[in-house]
């Protein structure tokens, strides 16, 4: 038996590795060019598909061209259809034609009915604070709408209040009250956007739209731009409100995620999937900007994160990775992460083989030296995207705005909530200020205002950070302590 000196065998170890992690990078290299860059960014966010609005045939044609991707780099189709579609069952709210709104003697031009229904009805209302479930304490709302203020006593902004907005209906049915007007306190660019959503028609899953028979549940959205609306109520025992909606009866519609698989090369790794989805949808035609644009094109939001996947399906079609990978590029997140969380409840294989949702979206970004990670530090996947995104000159950051709750705000968390770790990859910003801000859901999001020697390097970054996970012998799971872990134990039977 020969015995070599330590220094020799550490240095084949570090040879061996340091050429494992060229060759990786090499791979990527070999797919992720700039040229192919360019041309999905510029068709998805292209004036011809308006804005890829949910439900329209223009949203249907960027799946028809995501699925011929796909097939044309020898991705699978989805093992459940044959096809590189998933059916999502929608329905379709019209844009009302008149509405109205009064309590007591004041009048509201600015609102919004989420019910989707015609509305020619009114009541008595009560003050319920923040309509939290302590604020019912001592307080008869029996067959009566509360008004409450938007979010909580900790966070009032808009985002809070679309978060509570689920919550608080139930805390106002617990103790018998048939519906709430909110006053959301928030600036004239919110609102628009607010407004734009759910009163320019709305989009809902099918299911959500069926309600039980003799639900007759409504809640209302108020714009009180500085808080004197709902203080004007605050100290009114009680009231009468009067509400008129008219519009077009609810339809049905479908719309599509689109799905491809590529197997592994492990006997036994390749049991376990990957995930790596976007959604591809965004918010479509709305106002006009100075320049009198009205089309929405949605190159950041969400083009570049389409684009992320499509970089991956590339890729591991021609230098696949020892665990399964699974590419969902999803409808309906604009509309409330509709596609997702269909998906989440209809599986097109078991959700126990899914060991990792690496998921890509994106509002803008203010520092090119940056990879932003929603979530980096949540996973035990830290190491591997740090590392990988280092290799291509750029540095891996946790969310550096976490009081915007945008680790919720995405289609990862209906992936989290299952228990399946779940970050998000987005382009660097060190805060959400007005860089960020600037081309979120507005008109000028183009790809011509973007940085492509940037993304060259961040969408290499997402590749190799993919490649890394699946191909390392551990399993990615959650940091201890994170809120997802129990559903990731329960999930996974650990």
């Amino acid at each position: 038996m020969k015995y070599y000196p330590l220094f020799i065998v550490l240095s084949l170890v570090t040879a061996c590795l340091f050429g494992q992690n060229t060759t990786e990078k090499n791979r990527v290299i070999e797919t992720v060019t700039k040229d192919q860059i360019k041309s999905h960014i510029y068709f998805l966010s292209d004036d011809l598909l308006k804005g890829r609005e949910t439900g329209t045939p223009e949203n249907k044609i960027a799946a028809a061209y995501l699925a011929n991707a796909l097939r044309g780099y020898g991705v699978q189709p989805n093992p459940a259809t044959g096809t590189y579609y998933q059916e999502v069952p929608l329905t379709k709210t019209e844009a009302p034609t008149d509405m109205a709104f009064a309590i007591g003697k004041e009048k509201y031009t600015k609102f919004v009915a989420f019910s989707g229904e015609p509305i020619n009805f009114g009541g008595p209302v009560i003050y319920a604070g923040y309509g939290m479930e302590a604020d019912y304490k001592n307080l008869d709302v029996n067959k009566k709408f509360v008004v409450v203020k938007a979010g909580s006593a900790s966070a009032q902004d808009a985002q809070a209040a679309y978060r509570l907005r689920a919550q608080k209906k139930e805390w106002a049915l617990a103790n018998g009250a048939t519906g709430i007007i909110e006053f959301v306190e928030t600036n004239a660019q919110i609102w628009d956007y607010i407004d734009h959503n759910f009163n320019g028609g709305s989009v809902r899953l099918a299911s959500e739209e069926k309600n039980k028979e003799g639900d007759t549940f409504h809640h209302f959205w108020i714009y009180d731009p500085d808080g004197s609306g709902i203080n004007t109520l605050k100290n009114e025992k009680e009231t009468k409100f009067q509400a008129s909606v008219r519009r077009e009866l609810p339809k049905d519609i479908v719309s599509y995620n689109v799905v491809g698989v590529i197997p592994g090369t492990d006997p036994e790794l390749k049991k376990e999937y990957i995930i790596y989805s976007a959604h591809y949808d965004h918010v479509g035609i709305g106002t006009p900007d100075e320049t009198g644009d009205t089309i929405y094109n949605g190159a950041r939001d969400n083009a570049v994160g389409t684009t992320t996947v499509l970089s991956m399906a590339q890729n591991l079609a021609k230098h696949p990775t020892k665990r399964s990978a699974l590419f969902i590029l999803f409808t309906g997140e604009e509309k409330g992460l509709l596609g997702s969380e269909y998906y989440v409840d209809h599986p097109v294989l078991p959700l126990e083989q899914m060991v990792f949702c690496f998921n890509s979206d994106n509002g803008g970004y203010n520092d090119t030296s940056l990879a932003t990670i929603i979530g980096l530090n949540r996973t035990t996947a830290t190491n591997a995207i740090k590392n990988s995104v280092a290799q291509f000159g750029l540095k891996a950051i946790d969310d550096p705005a976490p009081e915007q709750g945008l680790f919720d705000r995405s289609d990862n968390v209906h992936f989290a909530k299952k228990g399946i770790p779940a970050p998000t990859f987005s382009m660097g910003f060190n805060a959400f200020n007005g860089d960020v801000t600037k081309y979120y859901h507005r008109p000028g999001d183009e790809a011509d205002s973007m940085d492509f020697d940037y993304l060259e390097s961040f969408f290499r970054a997402y590749v190799l950070s993919g490649r890394t996970i699946a191909n390392e012998p551990t399993t990615p799971f959650w940091s201890e302590g994170d809120t997802y872990e129990a559903a990731g134990k329960q999930l996974y039977g650990n």
